[in-house]
């Protein structure tokens, strides 16, 4: 979460003359309901139901740049998907800047708490292990812009690093 996934994903697909694909614009775009509506009414179990069959499908199509939500690698199916079917880039930003980027953004469901901060953390516990599990290679994107950021991964596509 505030990374900076959608950014540099349409920077980076943009360079390598790709199509952007962000799954949770798709689910929204599938359903005709914003991610916060269907976590009211189906919940995350819901939502990750649809995210689920989402990214089995999206890891299908050739020649795009996905961006998945964050919690996406909960899922063991997903996490095989998306390592078999593609490249997997985990970008990596410290806490602060994590919590900086998304303390005024009320789309993201399990950040309405009344401790978003706390919320971060315990989620970066428990999802770290499983972004380093699935990436084929991890890029820092903390006070880089998203140029730099897909120049390095280029580069790291390219096996120059």
């Amino acid at each position: 979460m505030g990374v900076g996934k959608t950014t540099i994903g349409k920077v980076l697909a943009e360079s390598l003359g790709l199509d952007f694909v962000d799954s949770d614009r798709e689910i929204e775009s599938a359903t005709g309901a914003d991610i916060p509506w269907i976590f009211d009414v189906e919940g995350e179990e819901g939502f990750r139901a649809r995210e689920s069959k989402m990214i089995e499908k999206l890891t299908t199509r050739p020649n795009i740049v996905l961006a998945t939500g964050g919690g996406a690698i909960l899922s063991e199916a997903n996490r095989q998907w998306l390592k078999a079917r593609g490249c997997v880039i985990y970008l990596r930003a410290p806490i602060s800047q994590q919590i900086e980027r998304t303390k005024r953004d009320k789309s993201r469901p399990l950040l309405q708490t009344a401790n978003p901060a706390q919320k971060i953390r315990e989620l970066m516990a428990f999802r770290e292990p499983l972004y380093r599990e699935v990436a084929d290679f991890s890029v820092d994107t903390y006070r880089r812009g998203p140029k730099a950021v897909c120049n390095e991964i280029q580069k790291q596509l390219n096996g120059s690093e």
